[in-house]
């Protein structure tokens, strides 16, 4: 992002992961700045406690002196294709700026490795963003974008999908902590029937990096007709 204009991180102290559109009601909220160059653009990186969520929201009511061009989430550390997106705190990061009329893109990785490699992404992340940056997005949409990881060949470029459905296999492992006491670890795995073309979890799989126009409405207007009946409900 330093390529294009300045630059003001707001970072979480820790990972976030499954924290989804939470956001800190009840605790003090802490801001502290860790870093600052002037070269170029300029750049300034912050630390909160709060979530991803608490970061955007401080971000332009209270850290800036105006509200910015554009709000970028991640890159994640981790695929946020399909239904995951439901958990997602980076895309939830970017969604939170678009509820308030700020052009935003939540970038992903489809990697969990330790050591992954995301040099092969800066070239098609400049080019979206500075294309959002000239041409704007829809009132009320924000995109989801995900990439393969690394592979023998190079991306092969980006597809406009829809988000494929499915679900989390979850599964809590029971252990016992040092005091005796039981507690326990959820862990999982994703499972669609829907990886088929046109979804973004397919255009992963097939090495192109998928982008989702997301929105914040949920309302599912095509069913409108089915709950009519519910309109006669006297009591």
């Amino acid at each position: 992002m330093r390529e294009i204009g300045e630059v003001v991180v707001i970072s979480t102290d820790g990972v976030m992961s499954s924290k989804s559109h939470s956001a800190t009601l009840r605790d003090p909220l802490y801001v502290n700045l860790v870093e600052e160059d002037n070269v170029g653009f300029g750049y300034k990186e912050y630390r909160c406690n709060g979530t991803p969520v608490d970061c955007v929201k401080l971000g332009y009511q209270k850290v800036l002196p105006r509200r910015p061009n554009l709000v970028v989430s991640g890159i994640n550390h981790g695929s946020n294709a399909g239904s995951t997106v439901v958990y997602s705190a980076t895309v939830s990061a970017a969604v939170e700026a678009c509820m308030d009329g700020i052009p935003a893109v939540a970038f992903s990785l489809d990697c969990f490795d330790a050591d992954a490699d995301f040099d092969h992404l800066d070239d098609f992340i400049v080019s979206i963003v500075r294309r959002v940056l000239s041409e704007g997005l829809p009132q009320g949409i924000c995109l989801n974008v995900n990439f393969p990881k690394r592979g023998e060949q190079p991306i092969q470029g980006v597809r406009v999908c829809r988000q494929a459905t499915g679900y989390w296999r979850e599964f809590f492992h029971d252990y016992y902590d040092s005091e005796g006491r039981l507690y326990f670890n959820l862990e999982g795995e994703f499972v669609s029937s829907d990886v088929v073309e046109g979804t973004d979890i397919f255009a992963v799989e097939h090495n192109f990096a998928s982008l989702v126009p997301t929105c914040y409405d949920w309302t599912s207007r095509e069913h409108f007709e089915f709950f009519k009946p519910y309109e006669s409900i006297n009591l």
